[in-house]
């Protein structure tokens, strides 16, 4: 007797565009739409691309444009160069960012997903392109699936696949080591520089995978934006939404009181999700606009009204009044001007300097031969400025303390942070309750510029007999 063998139980309906029923990948060869809307969008898409591809080349008040230098820690945004330190600075920077999102959203939709998103940006204008162009357009590329196996045409893609995720690996990696020492690494041998070259080997892969296999499987299962459209988005928001009132009843063009819509299944078949917009707003919808441009060109040759798929809101599409202005529309600008002026505030009244004191490691105190007591200080200073800077430090007040700073001027580099120990001895007996304040002052050395600020420590040690701490 032959053991049966188990069969999965299909789904009742497609989970999602990219499964079949039976679980399998459905893979999405969607046919290209031409129009109005896929032109604005290529003219964005090779800008786009381009401004990656310059950025890492530019430089604005003698630095990077961009350089998010994570070895040395420290970031070139636009002419300014922020530090680790400056935490308060950078939070306001990601609130703002996300305040900016949350507000374009509630204006525009998924308008960045569909016109902006590096995944589909180089997807649709650049690597998906070259497949039809070597592969023979969707049709070509569905025969060489059924067809199995590599063949010559694909195996030349997959090579310059290969190529290309190189090149845009190596444009990645320029934006964290700055392009000059990106330069010397591609010269030099990999074995001079392994960490490196095995981040551009993994980010190389990662980018390969993602546009030759993984594809719109990047919208719909990893990216979670799509997910945070049922809270981002209202019943106003502008979407791409199709015109249920005036489409249906679907059917024939000749069918007695048939809507506009015919029913060619153009919009799915130029979906690159997979999706029917005709069903609705689906968080697979990226507002590529392709099922706009597809039913523009039906009813073009059917000779009735474009715009049956829109750009519109979820109310005006079912006939209800719909203004942009709402509370979110209110709050969000408000908001995002708030978060930006205290992020431009902080910008602006930061000090060119910043000193942080520390404890010194190991023994919070130790003694010289003759009782004093020595209190290790750490002193780490952070430089934000242009040029080299040599900062003194000295004691204000205290007369019967010592300072030893072993490098005193102590210098540190334009936009780095360096530290410094130094030594505070004080006689046996001044710190009769165990503890006392001493102030630091650090401050420019002479002809180096005009920094100089007090900063109070404590210094810590034995209590004297008799006297409680």
């Amino acid at each position: 007797m032959s053991e049966s063998v188990p069969r999965l139980i299909d789904a009742p309906e497609r989970v999602l565009p990219t499964l079949n029923q039976d679980g399998s990948r459905r893979w999405i060869r969607p046919r290209p739409s031409l129009g109005s809307f896929w032109k604005r969008r290529r003219v964005v898409a090779w800008t786009l691309m381009f401004v990656f591809f310059i950025i890492p080349y530019l430089r604005m008040n003698g630095a990077p444009l961009i350089l998010l230098d994570l070895p040395r820690r420290e970031f070139h945004l636009f002419g300014t160069t922020f530090l680790p330190t400056e935490t308060v600075l950078f939070q306001l920077l990601f609130l703002s960012c996300a305040i900016a999102i949350f507000l374009f959203t509630a204006l525009l939709g998924r308008v960045w997903c569909g016109w902006g998103c590096p995944q589909t940006v180089y997807m649709e204008f650049l690597f998906r392109p070259i497949e039809y162009a070597l592969e023979g357009g969707p049709a070509g590329v569905r025969k060489l699936d059924a067809a199995g196996g590599l063949g010559a045409r694909r195996a030349l893609k997959y090579v310059i696949f290969v190529l290309l995720s190189m090149f845009l690996a190596h444009t990645f990696l320029g934006y964290f080591v700055g392009i000059e020492q990106l330069a010397q690494w591609v010269q030099g041998s990999p074995a001079e520089h392994p960490t490196a070259f095995l981040v551009m080997l993994g980010t190389t892969a990662l980018i390969f995978f993602d546009f030759t296999y993984f594809r719109e499987q990047t919208c719909l299962v990893a990216c979670p934006y799509g997910r945070l459209q049922s809270v981002l988005l209202d019943r106003r928001s502008l979407v791409v939404a199709y015109d249920t009132a005036r489409g249906e009843p679907r059917g024939h063009i000749a069918l007695k009181g048939a809507g506009d819509c015919v029913d060619c299944g153009m919009c799915v078949q130029t979906c690159p999700t997979g999706i029917d917009i005709r069903d609705g707003l689906q968080m697979e919808c990226i507002h590529c606009t392709q099922c706009m441009d597809a039913c523009d060109s039906v009813m073009a040759r059917v000779a009735r009204a474009p715009g049956l798929i829109r750009y519109g809101s979820r109310d005006s599409m079912e006939g209800r009044a719909s203004s942009w202005l709402r509370p979110r529309v209110l709050l969000y600008p408000a908001a995002l001007a708030l978060v930006l002026g205290l992020f431009v505030w902080q910008l602006g009244t930061r000090a060119d300097t910043e000193v942080t004191v520390l404890r010194g490691r190991g023994a919070p105190y130790t003694f010289e031969a003759d009782g004093s007591v020595v209190n290790q200080v750490r002193l780490k200073i952070a430089n934000r400025s242009d040029v080299e800077r040599r900062y003194a430090i000295a004691l204000d007040g205290g007369e019967d303390a010592k300072l030893i700073a072993p490098i005193n001027p102590f210098p540190v580099p334009a936009h780095r942070t360096a530290e410094t120990s130094v030594f505070v001895i004080v006689p046996a007996g001044a710190l009769p309750s165990g503890r006392r304040d001493i102030t630091f002052r650090v401050e420019d050395a002479p002809g180096s510029g005009a920094f100089a600020r007090n900063y109070t420590w404590r210094l810590v040690g034995p209590a004297a007999q008799g006297v409680k701490p």
